[in-house]
């Protein structure tokens, strides 16, 4: 043993053990990572849309590629739903693979609503491949369905690896209907508890949050209602489980919003002019 090394191996072993208590007090979830998340969320959006398909996968069936994916999700569920009461793995995943069909559905509703809606946009395979906007939907819709079923934790590891990804945090127990668009996607967060109606379109920075964050508040309804064909523009914020925005509604960028909106209704953030601004200067000025 090198004594001039303080690092012995007698205190690794202590360290090491240490290291072990809390292993064991969070469970085993070694090997779980993030990035092994993003290649499963890869693998599931690859059999909806082939555009996302990896090159050892060329030459696989798409009946094969599903029947990887479904052992892949199988050993897991298996993992993650192991002493919890949640009904049979299999079973789970079975029933999420059969909700695939209805995302990619729901997913090609999107794409065209971002087609239609972004002058940019020059098809709607761009949209699929190039969107971050519609990377984040997609994933969502893919932890939406697994946090119905009520698998463990892997829908909200989804729903951050799409954040990382795409600077869109929207939580998979929101609820969000079809043709939703989310135009340069960094910085928009959907709550929980949101509810968003069909043909609703956000611009980056929106927030659909709460307006308190107790751990008292976890089963109520803590974050906004948006009813249809609402437009929501960059850094407008909305809080507040009671606060509904009427469907047709336009809200302008950076308003702040805590109490609810009628439908067809035009809500826009006012700056100061100018006689304003110096009026505030010269009162101040005057006291001091």
């Amino acid at each position: 043993m090198d004594s001039s090394n303080p690092m012995t191996e007698t205190s690794l072993d202590h360290i090491a053990a240490r290291l072990q208590e809390h292993h064991q007090r969070y469970g085993d979830l070694s090997g779980l990572s993030l990035a092994k998340i993003g290649n499963l969320l890869k693998k599931t959006a690859s059999v909806m849309f082939p555009h996302y398909a990896v090159a050892e996968d060329d030459d696989l069936t798409l009946e094969a590629r599903l029947s990887l994916l479904e052992r892949e999700f199988f050993l897991l569920v298996e993992r993650l739903c192991k002493g919890k009461d949640v009904g049979c793995e299999r079973l789970l995943v079975q029933g999420f693979l059969s909700d695939l069909p209805a995302i990619a559905d729901d997913c090609y509703l999107d794409a065209q609503a971002i087609f239609d809606s972004d002058p940019a946009a020059e098809s709607v395979e761009e949209v699929i491949l190039c969107y971050p906007g519609f990377y984040a939907i997609m994933a969502y819709r893919i932890a939406h369905a697994l946090n119905k079923r009520k698998v463990p934790l892997l829908p909200r590891m989804i729903a951050e690896y799409a954040h990382q990804k795409t600077g869109v945090d929207i939580h998979p127990g929101a609820t969000i209907g079809k043709s939703f668009f989310i135009d340069h996607a960094t910085g928009v967060v959907v709550g929980e508890t949101a509810i968003i109606g069909n043909n609703v379109k956000l611009y980056q920075g929106v927030t659909l949050g709460a307006l308190r964050v107790d751990r008292d508040q976890k089963s109520k309804k803590r974050h906004p209602t948006i009813e249809d064909n609402v437009v929501i523009y960059a850094g407008a914020t909305i809080l507040g489980g009671e606060t509904v925005v009427g469907n047709n509604s336009v809200i302008g960028g950076n308003v702040w919003i805590t109490r609810s909106v009628p439908a067809w209704s035009r809500v826009m953030f006012r700056p100061c002019d100018t006689d304003e601004i110096i009026s505030i200067k010269e009162r101040r000025k005057a006291q001091g």
